[in-house]
């Protein structure tokens, strides 16, 4: 396979998976497979949850692609790292960033990040199986995007007041 060829498999594997966790997340963890999901909505002192087992679906699954394809690099090699590469941006953003389960990072005012934020917030909102909004990872409606764009970023109300004080002395 040519290098621009694997690149656009990648790139098309890692875009495919957004919808591929929308998918998955709105028909089948709020669906059939809630039992498992459920401990992501609700508070517990655990620092992990059954909701965490469903990374070894799709480890497993790029894992084989990997594997199958290593020899030749053919497409299922590419398709594997695009599939890791989208798990490893969701660890990152979802785990670290969102949920904050690894505490070097606490709040961005990065617009896009808080969007994100703002959105996995108000999917959270509803504890139950039913009612929830926002099931994708990467991609956010553009009514979060305004709410950013008003919302001032965590901190920076405090330095204009500090600014604002200090010039008023």
């Amino acid at each position: 396979m040519t290098t621009p060829a694997a690149v656009a498999l990648t790139t098309a594997t890692f875009l495919g998976m957004e919808f591929v966790a929308w998918f998955m997340h709105k028909y089948v963890l709020h669906g059939a497979l809630w039992f498992l999901h459920r401990s992501h909505h609700v508070r517990h002192p655990h620092h992990f949850e059954r909701n965490d087992f469903f990374f070894l679906f799709y480890g497993a699954l790029s894992m084989a692609g990997i594997m199958y394809g290593s020899a030749e690099k053919s497409w299922p090699f590419w398709v594997g790292i695009g599939i890791a590469a989208y798990g490893s941006v969701y660890f990152f953003v979802h785990d670290v960033l969102i949920h904050g389960r690894l505490r070097f990072w606490r709040k961005s005012s990065n617009k896009y990040l808080r969007a994100l934020n703002m959105a996995h917030k108000m999917h959270h909102k509803t504890t139950g199986r039913d009612g929830s909004e926002e099931f994708g990872m990467l991609w956010v409606s553009p009514k979060y995007f305004e709410l950013a764009l008003r919302k001032p970023a965590p901190g920076r109300q405090r330095q204009r007041r500090n600014i604002s004080a200090s010039s008023n002395s």
